[in-house]
């Protein structure tokens, strides 16, 4: 990123303009920011957690941006942890709770090391001040810093004015920020969506032309970044504004495709449940888990796989078996899903076939597998969704209802209606 010239003035907003307390922030972060000042090196609470307080909103994480190198920051708490090579970054420990802190940075020329291939930046530690530490972020309202010494708000950038206005805004030029690291792309569009803001005109213009830079992303940001898209209660959104934008598609082509052809609203509507309820399970502080949110995202490759492997002979189950190996491969290129994840997406699928299975002591037996619960609720999302599972789907929550003796009768009644269909087909046959 060129350098703006550095000279004008941040707008400092005084205590009583704001709205951040002190007993917003966690004891934690003040503790860091308090001994970091009695180090003698400066210390703000930068970031999400700045903007998030300004928006009335309880922070997720708190971060500090300090003139302290991350060795020092080392040396002053005992607790504390050096991560990164991208971004050198110090962690200090606390129980239930870690505080990032991050050493100002330069644009260019600054002390460290910086390391650039094909245009995208894969090391940034120039050292700098905190005007430029305020440049080098990617949007303008997360580049507030809060103060601690007089508890004032330090804005370089235009940020409270585009807080004010729901305007997210990069800093600097679009398209080279872009270049520098393409995954700005995917923050505009996680930010747009949680802050509920719309994409200043300039930011959003050169996404969807840009949008491919994301292949040369390592598999395994992507993943990270997916999680934090589609898990953290504003995936609906994130998702729609994905697509708007041309990025979902670069992330998961073959979901994009499929979706493009979609048949009275599925699968598209099967997804937009899923992350509903993913956004709602989020919001009542219920888990949720990667491996059920990226099962339903992949589902429709699977089911189509699937099928073209049962049209050639294959049973049902192996079908989805051999369509699951098929289409996780295949994701891999773009999104790396860790093995913890891909394979309870597998055992999700393929259950699917068993809830067909209603007769004998087979219901019973299943309601025990460990997988059954989270195979049960995609099965509700498929009937959501428009797959032809409905009845399946209330039967099993009737089984599910009811007291063993009800059990009992159900899946009599099922046994003596296989036994009426086989007597007529053999009745047909006969004739």
């Amino acid at each position: 990123m060129e350098s703006p010239a550095l000279t004008r003035q941040p707008i400092i907003v005084p205590r009583p303009e704001h709205n951040i307390s002190r007993a917003s922030i966690s004891d934690n972060a003040l503790k860091v920011l308090y001994r970091l000042r009695k180090a003698g090196h400066e210390a703000y609470l930068v970031g999400g957690s700045v903007r998030d307080l300004l928006l009335g909103r309880e922070p997720k994480d708190f971060d500090v941006a300090t003139d302290a190198r991350p060795e020092r920051v080392r040396e002053i708490f005992r607790n504390c942890r050096l991560i990164g090579r991208r971004f050198r970054l110090a962690h200090v420990h606390f129980k239930g709770e870690i505080v990032e802190v991050a050493t100002f940075r330069a644009l260019h020329d600054g002390e460290g090391e910086r390391e650039v291939v094909d245009g995208i930046i894969v090391a940034d530690n120039l050292y700098g001040t905190l005007e430029e530490d305020a440049f080098r972020r990617d949007f303008t309202v997360n580049a507030l810093y809060y103060n601690i010494d007089d508890f004032s708000v330090v804005d370089y950038v235009g940020g409270m004015a585009d807080l004010r206005a729901g305007v997210l805004r990069l800093i600097g030029e679009p398209e080279r920020r872009y270049r520098e690291d393409p995954v700005r792309m995917l923050r505009a569009a996680r930010f747009a969506a949680k802050l509920g803001f719309r994409i200043d005109p300039d930011t959003a213009g050169p996404i969807l032309r840009l949008a491919p830079l994301l292949r040369e992303v390592p598999p395994a940001r992507l993943f990270e970044e997916v999680l934090k898209l589609f898990l953290g209660g504003y995936g609906l959104e994130s998702f729609e504004r994905m697509r708007a934008l041309g990025l979902f598609g670069e992330l998961f082509p073959e979901v994009e495709a499929l979706l493009a052809e979609e048949e009275a609203g599925y699968p598209r509507t099967f997804l937009a449940h899923a992350l509903a309820n993913t956004d709602e399970r989020v919001g009542e502080g219920r888990p949720v888990t990667p491996a059920f949110l990226l099962a339903c995202l992949l589902w429709e490759p699977v089911r189509r796989q699937a099928a073209i492997h049962r049209a050639a002979g294959m049973a049902e189950t192996e079908s989805l078996h051999a369509a699951a190996e098929d289409v996780i491969a295949r994701c891999q290129a773009r999104v790396a899903i860790p093995r913890r994840f891909a394979t309870p997406m597998r055992e999700i699928w393929t259950l699917q076939p068993r809830f067909a299975r209603r007769s004998g002591r087979r219901p019973q037996r299943f309601l025990t597998h460990p997988r059954f619960r989270a195979a049960y609720d995609f099965l509700l999302l498929r009937a959501r969704g428009g797959e032809d599972v409905e009845e399946l789907a209330q039967w099993w929550t009737r089984f599910q209802e009811a007291d063993r003796d009800g059990q009992q009768r159900m899946m009599e009644g099922r046994a003596a209606g296989g036994r009426r269909r086989r007597r007529r087909r053999r009745r047909k046959t006969a004739e």
